[in-house]
């Protein structure tokens, strides 16, 4: 039976069925709710915006977009937008997915936090950053049908979202600081992290070895 929330379809698919059952078993409540409430509103984004992304596509996007933050791919520290893009493509081109199709999830999710670019990128990068946007910032919600948005949190509650989810940062983050350099992420480190400090943009070039 399709499953329809807030009148978004979630596709069905092996692929999302699959990616579905392994973000629940492997994530935890607070990121597999908030994959799928960033699902759900990305769509309704692309709906207002006249976006028309692939569903499966956008469907794997959401649900792997935050899987770096508990799940590092690779033993070399790199920021988790792009851990959790790399076990997407993983995912995708082990069952069968051409390579375009696997770069398109990998790019919607290793920019999902960039400001300014993803929104003009292509329809599964943009919606899925608003989508983000939405269930972390509240990004464009008063355009959105309110009882609809009532109807994403029924079925997948916030909770304490705000603060679970700054925690769920520090923990995913603390151990490669490293890799919060020029990124939102170091605004979450430098709150919550005792002693550190960022390097700024100004501090690297005026230390860059060069004379001048």
């Amino acid at each position: 039976m399709t499953e329809i929330i807030a009148g978004v379809e979630i596709p069905e698919t092996a692929a999302v069925a699959d990616s579905t059952r392994l973000v629940r078993e492997t994530t935890g409540p607070l990121i597999f709710h908030h994959s799928r409430r960033v699902f759900l509103f990305s769509v309704m984004h692309a709906r207002r915006l006249g976006l028309e992304p692939d569903p499966e596509l956008l469907y794997l996007s959401a649900m792997f977009h935050d899987t770096g933050l508990l799940r590092p791919f690779s033993e070399a520290a790199q920021r988790f937008e792009v851990d959790g893009a790399d076990h997407a493509r993983s995912f995708l081109l082990d069952r069968g997915f051409p390579a375009s199709a696997a770069d398109v999830v990998w790019t919607a999710i290793a920019l999902h936090t960039t400001p300014g670019i993803p929104g003009r990128m292509g329809p599964e990068t943009a919606a899925t950053h608003f989508g983000v946007l939405t269930d972390v910032l509240g990004f464009a919600l008063d355009e959105l049908d309110r009882d609809r948005v009532d109807e994403v949190t029924a079925v997948h509650p916030r909770g304490d979202f705000k603060n679970e989810f700054l925690q769920a940062f520090v923990q995913g983050l603390k151990h490669r600081p490293e890799t919060a350099n020029g990124t939102v992420n170091a605004d979450v480190l430098e709150h919550f992290v005792p002693g550190f400090r960022r390097v700024t943009t100004v501090e690297r070039i005026t230390n860059a070895p060069w004379p001048s």
